[in-house]
């Protein structure tokens, strides 16, 4: 299987543990992404994301989001794309699936914490306040009640909590 097409990309922060994400044998939308998904609430489909350009997809990796007016030229390119390939408008994300304990104050949330100790794991705040917010963001992600699970004893190595 090829490397991915953020592997060791400049400006995009991307993890190994993401070589592994396929599905459909179609290569994730990477976490640096879903988390700028996350932040214009815009849903995304794997199949929607296969159909975008390399270009296209390195774009919606790069592309600031952080100040309401990047998320609002985010959210615009995001939609355009979507409508581009499906011929559908955007939806939005459902709020239930937006994920924002990643940075809800200094302490470890409680999902992170149940899930390390699943492992035999103890998280310390100091530990956790040391990642970044896309490493805290993809923890949590993996700690999805309806994700598989399996890459986040790899993200936990990876991240060097363990």
């Amino acid at each position: 299987m090829e490397p991915s097409i953020f592997l060791g990309k400049s400006g995009i922060e991307y993890f190994m543990f993401e070589e592994d994400f396929m599905e459909a044998n179609m290569r994730c939308i990477p976490m640096a992404v879903r988390f700028k998904l996350d932040a214009v609430r815009i849903k995304l489909k794997l199949a929607a994301w296969a159909k975008f350009s390399s270009d296209e997809k390195l774009a919606l990796a790069l592309y600031a989001c952080e100040s309401k007016a990047d998320q609002a030229l985010y959210a615009h390119y995001l939609s355009q794309l979507i409508e581009k390939y499906t011929g559908q408008a955007a939806a939005e994300l459902p709020a239930e699936k937006i994920l924002d304990a990643w940075h809800q104050g200094p302490e470890v949330p409680i999902r992170m914490a149940a899930k390390a100790r699943e492992f035999g794991w103890e998280i310390s705040v100091g530990a956790w306040n040391g990642l970044s917010n896309l490493q805290r963001f993809s923890l949590l992600k993996l700690t999805n009640p309806s994700h598989e699970n399996k890459n986040f004893p790899i993200a936990m190595h990876e991240f060097g909590l363990v």
